[in-house]
């Protein structure tokens, strides 16, 4: 014989699903209006977009900064492991570094939050994300200073300083004059390596 469901507890589990899917929308678009506007952003512009009142996104995130916290972890997560995965699938060690940057930079321009949050807290992390992250450069440092193509005396510290301000660079001009911070990552790799190569722009930052 069976036992049916209490309208009760239909009633009790409705209420949840809304809830989940309305904090996912409420994720989903802080992700977005904090890749455009930063940290700074309105949060009735996510709750706009997100299509939810205040009442219900404070409900989820009584704070401004939880919600941050949150869309950021989330993003430094899924960058970390993109990251690893890239470098586990690239066998040549200097090309795993220096792909890893091209997609790191391409990243920082277009999502002002995340290069916020990483140029005050690369040296100390505050989010589980950024500590993933540093061990993937790790990773990537350890690799080529054991092929012998890294210069000696350069460490995980400077790699991720070196993304910070070529981050910051990559933003300031991404808009106007997109990929020109490539020739700034050239110049940079090409100080890292242990034997130098003649410098090799690619065509778009000449073009800019």
């Amino acid at each position: 014989m069976a036992v049916g469901v209490p309208e009760s507890a239909t009633r009790s589990r409705a209420p949840r699903v809304d809830a989940i899917r309305n904090r996912e929308a409420i994720i989903e678009a802080a992700a977005e209006v904090l890749a455009e506007q930063g940290t700074a952003v309105d949060v009735r512009e996510i709750a706009r977009r997100g299509g939810v009142g205040m009442g219900t996104l404070y409900r989820h995130f009584p704070k401004k900064e939880d919600l941050i916290r949150t869309v950021l972890r989330k993003e430094f997560l899924a960058w970390a492991d993109s990251a690893r995965q890239a470098a586990i699938d690239t066998e040549d060690p200097w090309l795993a570094l220096t792909d890893f940057y091209q997609e790191a930079l391409t990243g920082c321009a277009r999502h002002r939050a995340i290069m916020e949050n990483f140029a005050l807290t690369w040296s100390v992390p505050d989010l589980e994300g950024i500590q993933e992250l540093r061990l993937v450069v790790e990773l990537l440092c350890a690799r080529a200073a054991a092929a012998g193509l890294l210069r000696p005396g350069v460490a995980t510290e400077d790699l991720l300083l070196l993304l910070v301000s070529l981050g910051q660079a990559a933003q300031l001009t991404d808009e106007r004059h997109p990929q020109m911070w490539t020739r700034l990552l050239c110049i940079s790799l090409d100080g890292l390596r242990a034997v130098h190569d003649p410098l090799v722009v690619p065509a778009a930052a000449r073009r800019s």
